[in-house]
């Protein structure tokens, strides 16, 4: 067993993740299934620690086994992998998710055609949300590409491990890796605005420091994008808020209404035809009702202003899912699996 020949198995099967665990076959996850690939061995504790160290650099080795953890990418051949080793029961395991070499479009990404408007504004803080896996970074990419393809911009990515590789094109890019660039998550937020940036990417607002910066560099003019581990539109706003002590909260929420544009709410279903998946999205623009609903902290009738904003551009989760079912896109029992809010897919959908 090979780790390099694993790696080729992988995108060949068209796999999305490769999963490494003693005890178990190798297991590639194809269109959210996961299938263990039962023509290879099952791994070992021995095993797992040869395959997964060819890998690795003498610096990541002795992270890794200083922390039990790593995270980091790698290319192979046409494809470049996030990949991240830990501990499990004692032995090595590991997760390498594939990132594919060509950054698609909004359009291939079958994502709705108001995102391009992310890509046109000059200043603000652009959230994508959901869980992990469900493509927010591939979406991020495509705006940002968008940006690089269109106009003359400094774009600088923080990144833990970089993802995609861009181009050269109109806009010049620094993507800067945890451990590998810098060693701290707050060493290169404090240090980003002195790089002249037009524009940051904040690969995941993951605690109070880099929340609170992600608020400070939109604030001083530049735009914003990152990604938050949450469900709906309205729980990204909570969870900004709630990171602060409770004397701090109300300014935090008047610096929300001043730099938030957009939260985008994204999942990955399956499609009707069983062997892909498509995006649905909740789109929550920051327009005047959606600023005062922040500003008194009134986030539980944001889900109201959602279901009534398709005018003004927005679109709550379970709307867009009866549009994918309408459009003969996804099942019927796909909306009600994947609906946010089951009350409210019954209002759309029969």
């Amino acid at each position: 067993m090979d780790i390099f020949e694993l790696l080729k198995l992988t995108t060949e099967k068209k796999a999305s993740d490769l999963h490494l665990i003693t005890g178990y076959h190798p297991t590639i996850r194809v269109n959210d299934k996961l299938i263990q690939l039962k023509t290879a061995d099952l791994l070992t504790k021995e095993t797992s620690k040869t395959i997964l160290y060819k890998i690795l650099n003498d610096a990541q080795k002795e992270e890794f086994e200083t922390n039990k953890e790593i995270d980091f990418s790698y290319e192979s051949d046409k494809f470049r992998f996030r990949v991240n080793y830990y501990h499990s029961r004692g032995s090595i395991a590991a997760a390498f998710r594939v990132i594919v070499g060509q950054i698609p479009s909004i359009e291939q990404l079958n994502l709705p055609a108001s995102l391009h408007q992310f890509a046109k504004m000059n200043e603000g803080l652009v959230l994508l949300t959901g869980p992990t896996g469900e493509g927010k970074s591939t979406t991020i990419a495509s705006i940002l590409n968008e940006i690089n393809l269109t106009y003359e911009k400094h774009i600088v990515t923080i990144e833990d491990p970089v993802e995609y590789i861009y181009q050269n094109a109109k806009s010049i890019i620094s993507q800067r890796e945890l451990h590998g660039d810098t060693h701290s998550w707050v060493k290169a937020l404090r240090s980003v605005l002195r790089e002249d940036p037009d524009v940051v990417l904040i690969g995941e607002m993951r605690d109070f420091d880099t929340i609170q910066a992600a608020l400070t560099i939109a604030e001083t003019g530049h735009l914003v994008f990152s990604t938050l581990h949450t469900g709906s539109t309205p729980e990204a706003i909570n969870r900004i808020v709630d990171v602060f002590p409770a004397s701090q909260q109300n300014q935090i929420r008047n610096q929300l209404t001043s730099v938030l544009r957009a939260i985008i709410s994204q999942r990955l279903v399956p499609h009707i035809n069983g062997t892909s998946r498509i995006p649905a999205l909740e789109l929550l623009l920051n327009v005047p009702s959606v600023s005062a609903l922040i500003r008194e902290s009134k986030n539980f009738m944001i889900d109201n202003v959602l279901e009534t904003g398709e005018e003004q551009g927005m679109f709550l989760f379970e709307k867009y899912l009866s549009r994918l079912y309408k459009q003969n896109l996804i099942t019927r029992e796909t909306a009600f699996d994947y609906a946010l809010r089951p009350s409210e897919i019954r209002k759309f959908i029969v």
